[in-house]
């Protein structure tokens, strides 16, 4: 069996560029070292290193074991390390995006800040981002949580969704329009309506949600003669140039002129998911839990 001690050793002898200078470091005989090396290769069963008296190249195996082997090193230590600050209360910057549409709501934020709270070593670096991109900036390491619209179409076999609530959808109106007396509206009314925010049956999100719900109704939304899939959405809606189908969080973000009237009684529902990598950093791990544990609970 491979031992990290031999990775060690062999990952050391590439970067000292030599036995000699390795053994030197590492404060082991230069014979202990070339026997460590010729079981991790007999263990293999290919030669990673070729040798003559004065130096060593790598052979193409040897140069993917240095490649992965230093990228495993490198992953171990980050580990222990963020596994020491978790131990001493977790210190650390985590990086959090969320979509336009899962605003930081009083609820989301009275979260985050106890999550905070209970991890007084963590800050966070909050930005935003589609939900159809978050899954991919957290596979590739560029994002540690994100907070977005289910369902999610991207699979990503390293990342897991958590749903953490549901509130209901409203269409957004101007309330000059018509629509703004209304108690409430069902979907198949709004056929010919202009919709600001044209939704995408492959992107994700609330937008596949929307374009799926409409077609089971017969018809996808007409676009208006000005789009947006952003928060300047509701701006154009007061201007009376069509309306939207979003979440019922959107009405804390609205400009005065902008009425939101519920859909089909308030049964039509969105779903907000946590995102995270399923073998994630322990800090990471650790508050995302929190999270989850704090926003869980339905929506009154």
């Amino acid at each position: 069996m491979i031992s990290l001690k031999q990775f060690k050793y062999f990952i050391e002898i590439v970067d000292a560029g030599g036995y000699s200078r390795a053994a030197e470091k590492l404060y082991i005989a230069q014979s202990a070292l070339s026997r460590q090396i010729k079981e991790l290769e007999d263990e293999l069963q290919t030669p990673l290193l070729t040798r003559d008296a004065r130096q060593f190249e790598l052979t193409p195996a040897g140069q993917l074991f240095y490649e992965r082997g230093k990228r495993i090193l490198e992953e171990i230590d980050d580990t222990l390390v963020q596994a020491r600050q978790v131990g001493k209360g977790a210190q650390g910057m985590l990086r959090l995006q969320h979509s336009s549409s899962v605003i930081l709501t009083p609820r989301i934020s009275n979260a985050l800040a106890d999550a905070l709270h209970q991890h007084p070593g963590v800050t966070l670096d909050v930005s935003m981002l589609p939900s159809e991109n978050q899954t991919l900036e957290i596979e590739e390491g560029r994002v540690d949580i994100g907070l977005l619209r289910l369902p999610t179409l991207r699979r990503h076999p390293h990342i897991q969704v958590r749903e953490i609530g549901s509130e209901r959808l409203m269409v957004a109106v101007a309330r000059s329009s018509p629509l703004a007396a209304r108690d409430n509206v069902e979907l198949a009314e709004l056929s010919e309506a202009p919709f600001i925010s044209i939704p995408h049956k492959d992107r994700g999100g609330l937008s596949y949600l929307v374009a799926n719900l409409c077609l089971a109704q017969g018809f996808f939304p007409k676009p208006a003669r000005a789009l947006s899939r952003k928060s300047s959405q509701l701006n154009l809606i007061e201007a009376g140039l069509g309306i939207a189908i979003v979440p019922e969080c959107m009405r804390l973000t609205a400009p005065a002129g902008v009425h939101f009237v519920p859909l089909a009684h308030g049964t039509l529902l969105t779903k907000i998911g946590l995102a995270t990598r399923r073998e994630a950093d322990p800090l990471v791990t650790a508050f995302a839990d929190a999270l989850v544990g704090l926003l869980s609970s339905p929506v009154p």
